[in-house]
């Protein structure tokens, strides 16, 4: 799966043109399904008497938590819903409120969602074992970071560089959080980096930073399953929200879009095929 068809496709183990891989977090490498944040953002509207779907709440993913509820509240069926229930329209009073809410909920529930999804801890593994680094970039904050980092070293999942949304001026889409992971890893030039994740941000935040991205689909927020659901899921429906997740990711610049993590090592040689042939073109 990826953007344009019929590229030619080289045995490229071994060129290393690809020295570092920047993940995402929950939805990416831990938290099957990015169920944590969901839960909390439908719930600090709940206490309010106010009922968000849980497509609702996922549409933002990706962005700083702050950003993500000043989105919500700037869709017009909710913002609607507030201003039945209050008289007014939300307000960055209410923003701060809402945001103290939702990281009280979500601190109390990370650690129990911070286990790396099937296939990280193999696929860090490998890519190191190829040279390559490892940074992550993520919507959460640094206190909120901290409990994930922790309790995913028990499980056996430690990147070389975090960086956090309040880490950086701005979070995604910015280009900032990939940009001090560069300079973390000492890696240059960005396209020799690749960004991985499982929201349209993510794919805008690698754009931003000039870095080859990559879309993952079953663990993430796009397709919004826990592992259970998939499983247990009919496969010509399963097929068809992934085919749909795909297109997204596609049709918001993505190069390529992987059904699961341990499908980034071929990307990975595909885009060593690609930096290598370009600059054999180059040379000669």
């Amino acid at each position: 799966m990826e953007k344009g068809e019929g590229i030619g496709l080289g045995n490229a183990k071994g060129r290393n043109e690809v020295q570092a891989v920047i993940f995402d977090w929950a939805g990416t490498t831990v938290d099957y399904g990015c169920l944590a944040p969901v839960e909390a953002f439908v719930e600090i509207f709940r206490i309010r008497e106010i009922e968000i779907t849980i497509e609702e709440a996922r549409e933002p993913m990706g962005l700083s938590k702050m950003d993500h509820i000043r989105e919500l509240l700037n869709m017009t069926r909710i913002r609607n819903l507030w201003i039945a229930k209050f008289g007014k329209e939300p307000d960055e009073g209410n923003l701060e409120f809402l945001y103290k809410d939702f990281e009280a909920l979500l601190l109390k529930v990370l650690k129990e969602n911070a286990k790396p999804i099937p296939g990280v801890i193999e696929l860090v593994r490998r890519l190191r074992q190829q040279g390559i680094k490892i940074g992550s970039t993520t919507g959460y904050t640094r206190e909120m970071i901290n409990i994930v980092k922790e309790e995913a070293k028990i499980w056996g999942y430690q990147p070389d560089s975090i960086i956090a949304s309040n880490d950086v001026p701005a979070g995604r889409p910015a280009p900032w959080m990939c940009f001090k992971t560069a300079m973390d890893l000492q890696v240059y030039p960005l396209s020799k980096i690749v960004k991985v994740g499982d929201t349209i941000s993510d794919i805008k935040e690698g754009i931003s930073a000039g870095m080859w991205t990559v879309a993952v689909l079953k663990g993430g927020s796009e397709i919004g399953l826990s592992e259970t659901e998939i499983n247990e899921m009919d496969p010509y429906e399963l097929q068809s929200r992934m085919k749909t997740a795909e297109n997204r990711f596609l049709n918001a610049g993505a190069d390529f879009v992987i059904d699961e993590i341990g499908d980034l090592l071929e990307i990975i040689d595909r885009i060593d095929y690609r930096l290598t042939e370009k600059k054999d073109t180059f040379i000669s």
